[in-house]
């Protein structure tokens, strides 16, 4: 068994792409997405004058809250493009705890099963994982750009 097997097994519960597809797409959601680079990124939350934004590198997004920058930040760090959000802002920062405490897990469960090999060693095997993490949301989707409304309206007749 490869090693990065033995940290997606030892993940189960806080494996991020099963987080994604049992806690967010399982809702209404709106797809997202962001023009970043489809590898592991730093993404920083600012506090502006204007409000709160996502810094990656020399860019800047524009958040309307702290809990959709939270949510953001995980997607970018993940090197995700395209992804769904849930249309429920409520619902938003329960979601953005628990990918943060997988996203902290799985460094962590890196560190330990990487612990005898060295440094170039561990960056691929976190690279093997990104990459097998933005496969799998990629194919579990963003969904629709505006959610479906089942309900219908009525008109008063004139």
């Amino acid at each position: 068994m490869d090693r990065s097997t033995a940290v997606r097994d030892q993940l189960t519960d806080a494996w991020l792409p099963a987080i994604y597809e049992q806690k967010v797409r399982m809702q209404r959601t709106r797809s997202y997405s962001l023009d970043v680079p489809q590898r592991c990124n730093i993404a920083e939350i600012q506090y502006t004058l204007l409000g709160i934004e996502l810094k990656i590198g020399k860019r800047r997004f524009a958040c309307p809250d702290l809990a959709t920058a939270r949510y953001l930040r995980i997607f970018v760090r993940l090197g995700c493009t395209n992804f769904a959000i849930p249309y429920d802002i409520t619902k938003i920062s329960v979601i953005a705890d628990e990918l943060e405490t997988a996203w902290q897990k799985m460094l962590l469960t890196i560190e330990v099963e990487s612990r005898d090999i060295p440094t170039a060693g561990k960056s691929r095997l976190k690279n093997q994982l990104l990459k097998a993490i933005r496969r799998e949301i990629s194919e579990i989707g963003a969904g629709t750009a505006m959610p479906d409304f089942k309900s219908e309206t009525r008109q008063r007749n004139r």
